[in-house]
C-alpha cells in the first residue's frame, strides 16, 4: 500500500502526524510518498508580519522536496523532513533558512542551496498543493493523506501528541477505510 503525505514544514501538527505516519508504515507495509503543501499558497497574503518569515522558509524547504521527489529521492525527502523537524518543532524554534539549509546538509543533500533559492521549483510546489488540496477540499490545511484505493485524500490526522505503537496502529486501521470511502467526508472534535 502506498501513502502520499502532503506537508508544510512549518505546520506542528502536520510534524506530528508525520511522526505517527513514519512509526505505522513498516507495521502496516505502507510506501511513504512526501509531496508539498503549501500554507503560504493556502493563506495567500493573509499571513500576519511575524509569520512571514517562517512561510518564506516553508516555501524554501518545499521547494527542496519537490526537486528531491522529480529526482526519485523519496527516502532523502523523509529525512531532510526529520532533520528540519527535530530542529523546529521537537527544539521549540522557528523554521528559518538557516534552519532548512543545515537540515538539508545534515541529510546528505549537495549544494542544497542551489534548489532552495530557485524559484524555478516553485511552479512544482504550486502543481504539488493544488493536487492534495484539490484531493481533500475545501475548507482544509496541513497536511493532506492519500491512501493508495482512495478516491480522495483526507485532512489529518490532526494529533495532539504522537501516540504509542498500539494507538497509533488502531489510528491507522481506522483512517484507511474511513479514507476508502466514498461516503465519509468528516470527523472531527475541537482542540482542549
Amino acid at each position: 500500500m502506498e501513502a502520499t503525505f502532503f506537508f508544510d514544514p512549518a505546520c506542528p501538527f502536520t510534524w506530528r502526524t508525520s511522526r505517527w505516519l513514519v512509526a505505522v508504515a513498516p507495521e502496516r507495509d505502507v510506501t511513504l510518498r512526501w509531496r508539498a503543501f503549501s500554507l503560504t499558497i493556502l493563506n495567500g497574503d493573509n499571513v500576519p508580519d511575524q509569520y512571514r518569515p517562517m512561510m518564506a522558509a516553508s516555501s524554501r524547504a518545499l521547494r527542496l522536496v519537490e526537486a528531491l521527489r522529480a529526482d526519485s529521492r523519496e527516502e532523502t525527502i523523509g529525512t531532510f523532513y526529520t532533520e528540519l523537524g527535530t530542529r523546529t518543532h521537537d527544539a521549540g524554534t522557528p523554521i528559518s533558512d538557516d534552519i532548512v539549509a543545515a537540515a538539508a546538509e545534515a541529510a546528505g543533500i549537495e549544494n542544497p542551496k542551489a534548489i532552495l533559492d530557485d524559484p524555478a521549483w516553485d511552479e512544482a510546489v504550486r502543481e504539488s498543493h493544488e493536487l492534495g488540496f484539490g484531493s481533500a477540499g475545501p475548507d482544509i490545511g496541513s497536511p493532506v493523506l492519500m491512501i493508495s484505493g482512495a478516491a480522495r485524500g483526507v485532512h489529518g490526522p490532526i494529533l495532539d501528541e504522537v501516540p504509542g505503537r498500539e494507538e497509533s496502529l488502531a489510528i491507522w486501521d481506522a483512517v484507511v477505510p474511513l479514507a476508502r470511502s466514498g461516503r465519509f467526508f468528516e470527523l472531527k472534535r475541537g482542540r482542549s
